[in-house]
C-alpha cells in the first residue's frame, strides 16, 4: 500500500486531535497497522494514545476521529470501531488508481540511486575441500542481500575472503604428495575441489593410523597428536610455504588452481557471482601494524611473554590475544587488517560479514577493537550471522558421510524437480533442452527459496521433498503460478501498453491483491534495512496465494465485459511482473511456462 495514504492518515489525525480536543499530539505516537482478516478495513489506528486528550472511551474517540478522517479524506469509503481500534476503509477508487497510477509503472519497485557504498563479504571457502551445505545457506544469503541493497539504491560490492593458506590446505598438498600417485582432475575425471577434498579426508584417515600406533606405544592422546610424523611434515611444510620455498609453493598454486575451477561451476550452478576476491594469502601478513598503532594508543598491553592482548572486561567479554608472543598473527590480527585494506580500497560506508552464527563471539570482539581503535568506519560494520542448516537424518549422504557436499544436492534437487514435474505431467509437449532447463529452474528455485524464506538467525531443517511441493509455501508454487499468469497473458494476446480501464468498483479479490502489490517498496526496503530476504520470500508467497485465489475467483478471459477483462489482465500482469521482480532479488528464475 502506498506510503502516502498512510502519511496523510497520520496527518489528519494530528489534525483531528487538535481540532476535536484542542490538543497536540505528535506524529509518532499514532500508531497504524494492517487491519485483522476478520474486520472491515485495510488500515487500523489504534485510539488508545488519543484518549488522554478526549478524555472519552477509546470507541468514543474512535468514532470521533473516523468521522473527521472521512471528511477531510476523499479516499476513506467508510470506517468502523472494534473497541480501541479505528478501522478505515478505502473506496474501491484509491484501490483502482493505485493500480493504474503506481503499480503498473515500469519503476515500480525501483529506488533512486542513494549515493552509499556498501560491502557484502560472503561465501569465505576453505580451499581444502568442496562447498558444502552450509555454504549453500552462506552464498544464497549473501548474493540475495547483496541485489536488495542493490535494488534499495546502494552501490553494492560483492566480496569473497578465500581461506586459501594455513595447516588444512597443506595437510592436502602433503596427502597428494605422498599417496596421490600423480592424479588430476583429467585423469580421474572428479571436479578439482572435490579432488583436493578427497586427500584432505586421505590425510586425516593416515594421521589416525599413525596417533592409534603412538599410543599403543604408550603416548597419551595429546602426545601422539603432537608427534604423529604426518602432523609435523604438515607443519614444515607450512613452515616451507611462509619462507616462500619453490616447490611448496608451486604444489599450493597447482592444487588451488584446481579448487578454484571446481568452485566456479559450483558458483554458477548455484547463480552467485563476486566483483572482488580477497586471499588470506595475500593478507595474512595484515594487521601487525594496527597492533603496533593499538599499543602506542594504549588500547593494547603486553604480557611478559611479548604476547600483545586487549582487556574487554568492561564490555562483558575477556580479554584476548590479538599476537603471538613470537610476532606471529592469530585470525583477529588478520581480520584487522583484512577490515583496514578493505575500507582504504572502497571507502564503503557499510559492511556485512556473512559468517554462521558459530563466530558471533569473534565478530563482537573484532568490531570492538575497530571501535576503540577510532576506526571512522566501525560503526558501519555488521555481522549478518545465520543458523545451521540441517537435513532430515538419512535424506542425503555425503562423501565423507558427516557433510553434504554442495554439488551432490543440487544434483539431487534436480533429480526430485525432474521426478515432480513429469509425475504431475507439466512437461507436455517441450523438447528435452527445454525441459533440462525447467528441471534446472524448478530444483534451483525450491533449493533457494527454502532456504531463504527462513530468518536467517534460525536455524533450519531442509527437506529436499517438501521444498519442490507445487501447493506448498515453496518456490515451486510461486513459479507456476507466475507461469499460470502468463499463460493467461498469452491466451489474451495481451498488451501491456493497451490503455487502462477504470472501474466503478471490484471484488474483494482484485482489492486483496492490489493492495498486497501495493506493498512491494516498502518490503524491499524493510528487507534492505534488516538485511533479510526471508521478509521479501514471505510477501512473494503471499502473492502468488492472493492471485490463485483471485484466478479461481473471478473469470478473466471470459469476464462479462471488456474493460473488466482489461482491468484484470493488468492486474495479472502487475503480479506476474513483482512476483518476477521479487523473485529475482532472491536469485531465483521463474518459468514463462510449466
Amino acid at each position: 500500500m502506498g506510503n502516502s495514504i498512510q502519511k496523510r492518515l497520520v496527518e489528519v489525525t494530528v489534525q483531528a486531535v487538535k481540532t476535536l480536543y484542542n490538543a497536540d499530539i505528535l506524529e509518532h505516537q499514532i500508531a497504524l497497522q494492517a487491519t485483522r482478516k476478520e474486520f472491515e478495513g485495510q488500515i487500523t489506528i489504534v485510539t488508545f494514545p488519543v484518549t488522554r486528550f478526549s478524555k472519552l472511551s477509546p470507541e468514543q474517540t474512535g468514532t470521533a476521529i473516523g468521522a473527521y478522517l472521512q471528511q477531510h479524506i476523499a479516499e476513506i469509503s467508510d470506517f468502523n470501531v472494534i473497541k480501541g481500534f479505528l478501522n478505515i476503509v478505502l473506496s474501491d477508487d484509491y484501490w483502482v488508481a493505485l493500480l493504474n497510477d503506481t503499480i503498473v509503472a515500469k519503476d515500480f519497485g525501483s529506488f533512486p540511486a542513494n549515493g552509499k557504498k556498501l560491502m557484502v563479504e560472503y561465501s569465505s571457502p576453505n580451499t581444502n575441500k568442496p562447498l558444502h551445505l552450509g555454504h549453500i545457506r552462506n552464498n544464497l544469503l549473501g548474493y540475495s542481500v547483496a541485489e536488495i541493497l542493490k535494488a534499495y539504491g546502494y552501490e553494492v560490492i560483492k566480496a569473497n575472503l578465500v581461506n586459501d593458506r594455513g595447516i588444512h590446505i597443506c595437510k592436502s598438498m602433503l596427502a597428494w604428495q605422498k599417496f596421490g600417485a600423480g592424479e588430476t582432475p583429467e585423469s580421474t575425471g572428479l571436479k578439482g575441489d572435490h579432488l583436493v577434498g578427497k586427500f584432505y579426508v586421505v590425510f586425516d584417515k593416515e594421521y589416525k593410523k599413525e596417533i592409534e600406533v603412538l599410543k599403543a606405544e604408550g603416548q597419551s592422546e595429546d602426545e601422539a597428536k603432537k608427534n604423529a610424523p604426518l602432523m609435523k611434515e604438515a607443519q614444515s611444510m607450512l613452515q616451507k610455504w611462509e619462507a616462500g620455498d619453490e616447490e611448496v609453493i608451486s604444489l599450493w598454486k597447482t592444487m588451488n588452481s584446481w579448487v578454484y575451477a571446481g568452485f566456479e561451476k559450483t558458483y554458477k550452478q548455484l547463480g552467485v557471482d563476486f566483483d572482488k576476491y580477497y586471499y588470506e594469502s595475500n593478507t595474512y601478513l595484515l594487521g601487525k601494524d594496527i597492533i603496533q598503532e593499538g599499543l602506542e594508543k594504549g588500547v593494547f598491553f603486553k604480557k611478559d611473554d611479548n604476547s600483545v592482548w586487549i582487556d574487554l572486561t568492561d564490555e562483558g567479554l575477556d580479554q584476548k590475544l590479538v599476537l603471538r608472543g613470537d610476532g606471529t598473527s592469530v585470525y583477529i590480527t588478520q581480520d584487522l587488517g583484512t577490515a583496514q585494506l578493505k575500507y582504504d580500497e572502497f571507502k564503503m560506508s557499510e559492511s556485512i560479514y556473512v559468517v554462521g552464527n558459530e563466530q558471533d563471539y569473534h565478530f563482537k570482539v573484532l568490531f570492538l577493537i575497530l571501535k576503540k581503535l577510532s576506526k571512522s568506519w566501525a560503526d558501519g560494520l555488521f555481522h549478518l550471522s545465520y543458523g545451521m542448516v540441517d537435513l532430515p537424518s538419512g535424506k542425503m549422504k555425503s562423501r565423507e558421510g558427516t557433510v553434504v557436499d554442495a554439488d551432490d544436492l543440487m544434483a539431487e534437487m534436480l533429480k526430485t524437480a525432474q521426478e515432480r514435474t513429469e509425475e504431475l505431467g507439466k512437461t507436455e509437449g517441450l523438447e528435452e533442452n527445454a525441459k533440462a532447463a525447467l528441471y534446472n529452474t524448478i530444483g534451483m528455485g525450491a533449493l533457494k527459496y527454502f532456504l531463504l524464506k527462513v530468518d536467517p538467525k534460525k536455524r533450519l531443517l531442509f527437506d529436499p521433498n517438501e521444498s519442490v511441493d507445487f501447493q506448498g509455501h515453496t518456490g515451486p508454487f510461486i513459479q507456476y503460478t507466475h507461469a499460470r499468469i502468463k499463460s493467461v497473458l498469452s491466451k489474451a494476446e495481451f498488451d501491456a501498453n493497451s490503455p487502462l480501464s477504470v472501474l466503478p468498483s471490484i471484488s474483494s479479490y482484485e482489492r486483496d491483491l492490489i493492495q498486497q502489490l501495493g506493498a512491494f517498496p516498502e518490503t524491499i526496503e524493510a528487507s534492505a534495512q534488516e538485511f533479510s530476504p526471508a521478509q521479501l520470500a514471505n510477501y512473494i508467497y503471499e502473492v502468488a496465494k492472493l492471485y490463485n485465489k483471485f484466478y479461481h475467483e473471478e473469470t478473466i478471459l471470459k469476464a462479462e465485459a471488456n474493460d473488466v477483462k482489461n482491468f484484470r489482465l493488468h492486474l495479472s500482469a502487475a503480479a506476474a511482473k513483482v512476483i518476477a521482480k521479487g523473485m529475482g532479488l532472491l536469485g531465483i528464475c521463474v518459468p514463462e511456462r510449466m
